[in-house]
């Protein structure tokens, strides 16, 4: 059975059926000579509109601006992070010259206090001293008497109480220590410029032979054992350790810087 459409309802003619009978019109009319400038921007929305639709161009335009828009913000990204490790790397550089500075710096202070400790310990070794500290000479070198088996005076007499300290007068290494005939208890240091000294009467002896001394360390006490008329320190002077070897005890120790 055939059928056939009702009456009076009628489907939209098509876009391609508009369009024909649109162009149709306008041919009819350019034919006329009637087309005015209101056809013409009419005519060219419709063309534009459907090359759009019919190309997907916004699509494709759209879809490129954001591919664009990712790799800018990602080349972006990259050049920030080479830039903050670069300032990083130069942090770190700067840092670790700082720190070689400091290092050095104190590498220097270290070894300049080192020196002056070397060189204040080289001085003390071979600086010299009184015998007793605040000491004087009451007897002097050669003076002549009946007191002394040579007939003068070998040495000189340090005033001195009974228990005052004796110290070695410089660097050295005790030769003798013990009792000395008329010296009483005595010691003989050998120096360490190569001469002698000698401290007689002594009531006690705190060194023993081969034992090193420094300048002000106490050796012993003083006393009056020996040939001694009271309490005194005899120190002496030699160019070696026999008796008889004497030189001016005074003048050796102003040539070594004490005052006497």
């Amino acid at each position: 059975m055939a059928f056939t459409r009702a009456t009076g309802k009628h489907r939209a003619p098509s876009r391609l059926t508009r369009r024909s009978a649109n162009l149709a019109g306008v041919a009819t009319l350019a034919t006329a000579g009637v087309i005015g400038t209101l056809a013409s921007p009419a005519v060219a929305a419709d063309a534009e509109a459907a090359s759009v639709e019919d190309t997907g161009l916004t699509q494709i335009v759209s879809m490129g601006s954001l591919a664009d828009e990712v790799a800018d913000q990602a080349a972006a990204q990259k050049q920030e992070a080479a830039e903050a490790a670069a300032r990083a790397k130069a942090r770190a550089e700067a840092e670790a010259e700082a720190k070689r500075k400091a290092e050095a710096r104190a590498k220097e202070i270290r070894e300049a206090k080192e020196r002056a400790a070397r060189e204040a310990e080289r001085k003390r070794l071979n600086a010299f001293r009184l015998p007793i500290a605040g000491s004087y000479v009451t007897t002097g070198y050669q003076t002549g008497g009946s007191l002394w088996s040579s007939g003068s005076h070998s040495g000189v007499d340090f005033r001195a109480a009974s228990g005052s300290t004796v110290v070695a007068v410089g660097s050295g290494t005790v030769v003798e220590a013990g009792w000395g005939g008329a010296y009483g208890n005595n010691i003989v240091i050998r120096m360490n410029d190569g001469t002698y000294t000698q401290y007689g009467h002594l009531s006690s002896i705190a060194v023993s032979v081969g034992q090193q001394v420094t300048p002000g360390q106490q050796i012993g006490l003083s006393g009056s054992t020996g040939n001694s008329t009271g309490p005194h320190l005899h120190f002496e002077a030699r160019t070696t350790a026999e008796y008889g070897s004497d030189i001016n005890p005074v003048a050796y120790l102003r040539a070594r810087g004490v005052n006497v």
